[in-house]
């Protein structure tokens, strides 16, 4: 692989996955019914509405699942794969393959969503409890869902709250055993496995 295509291959992977995460947070924040007027919320929805709104017209809402969001997080995962093969290897590889790859691709960066925001949670909880950020008000919407149903089954030691080690080892335990097997089983080059 020559430099031109070495820095396309950045410029691809780091563009498309930023946005790929922007389309993704759009999901999550209305799976999680976070707060739509909060500003970093305002900023997620103007991003996604251009490709977001033609795409509403096609495929519905179900049960307040969001789908239009999850299909456009999906095509991006998969435009990001094929370009990403397209450059290194000069190919675009199956579309199927493609479409499997994205799905697992996208179900691995969901999961990294919620290891990460429970990593800023618990990071705040130490050293702004209580804040009042829009930024560290919105990580704790999103990590609530995930915890509420560890905190109901864990016994009440007294202040300290120890879910987030189980919900941590959940998340590792499905990243582990369901996605990194999927995408072997699914003869996944190594090049895209660094993208999940």
């Amino acid at each position: 692989m020559n430099g031109l295509n070495s820095a396309g291959l950045l410029i691809v992977q780091t563009l498309g996955s930023l946005y790929l995460l922007i389309v993704l947070l759009r999901f999550i924040l209305q799976l999680v019914r976070a707060d739509f007027y909060n500003p970093l919320s305002q900023f997620i929805v103007r991003a996604t509405h251009p490709l977001l709104r033609p795409l509403r017209r096609v495929i519905p809402s179900v049960g307040g699942l969001d789908l239009s969001s999850l299909v456009l997080a999906i095509v991006v995962q998969m435009l990001v794969m094929a370009l990403v093969l397209l450059l290194a290897y000069g190919t675009t590889g199956n579309p199927l393959q493609l479409l499997v790859w994205a799905i697992i691709g996208v179900t691995g960066l969901f999961l990294k969503i919620f290891f990460f925001a429970l990593i800023i949670s618990v990071i705040l909880s130490w050293v702004a409890p209580n804040s009042h950020n829009p930024g560290a008000e919105l990580v704790q919407q999103i990590t609530e869902p995930l915890l509420a149903p560890f905190r109901r089954i864990m016994p009440n030691l007294g202040g300290l709250d120890i879910s987030p080690i189980f919900a941590f080892l959940a998340l590792q335990l499905i990243d582990m055993l369901v996605i990194n097997n999927l995408a072997v089983m699914t003869q996944m080059p190594e090049l895209l496995r660094r993208l999940l």
